[in-house]
């Protein structure tokens, strides 16, 4: 092999591992919807038995309103070398009892429910004085045991413990 071809071939392989290395990552979490067990499920007709049996133990059932309402929730993510993972696809299906068990409805969102949250600062505004950097490590100094804020340790009168 030639010096030449030998040196091409040293600089181009740590490009291959590294363009190796950037390719996507899936993943997937939650229940896995199955369309025709889905379809199955009718308003007035099933009951959560049936449910059970046909789609399985829910995600997570509501906590407000007695369990009347089960969802199955899942969510695709994609994720490029070194960044967060995103979401890429979600499926939320949420199934609606009556007070008797029956099922009442069968409501199915996607993507749309999935939110974004961008906090705007590193720092959480608090209410009352700022204080300075020397404030906060030297503010503290003189107040143990002055009665300024801190607590006593209770006394023994009466002789029981």
């Amino acid at each position: 092999m030639s010096p030449r071809a030998l040196l091409t071939i040293l600089a181009v392989a740590p490009v291959l591992a590294a363009t190796g290395a950037c390719a996507p990552m899936r993943g997937f979490n939650g229940y896995v919807v199955d369309r025709d067990l889905l379809a199955g499920i009718q308003p007035g007709i099933d009951n959560r038995e049936s449910v059970l049996r046909t789609l399985g133990k829910p995600t997570f059932q509501s906590q407000f309103d007695g369990g009347d309402n089960w969802y199955y929730v899942s969510r695709n993510t994609g994720q490029r070398a070194f960044r967060t993972p995103r979401a890429t696809a979600a499926s939320n299906v949420r199934v609606r009892f009556d007070a008797a068990g029956n099922v009442v409805a069968v409501d199915r969102t996607g993507m749309e429910q999935v939110a974004s949250i961008n906090p705007s600062d590193e720092k959480t505004p608090t209410l009352g004085r700022e204080r300075s950097f020397f404030e906060e490590i030297f503010g503290g100094i003189g107040q143990v045991g002055s009665g300024l804020g801190g607590t006593s340790a209770p006394t023994n009168t009466g002789g029981q413990p």
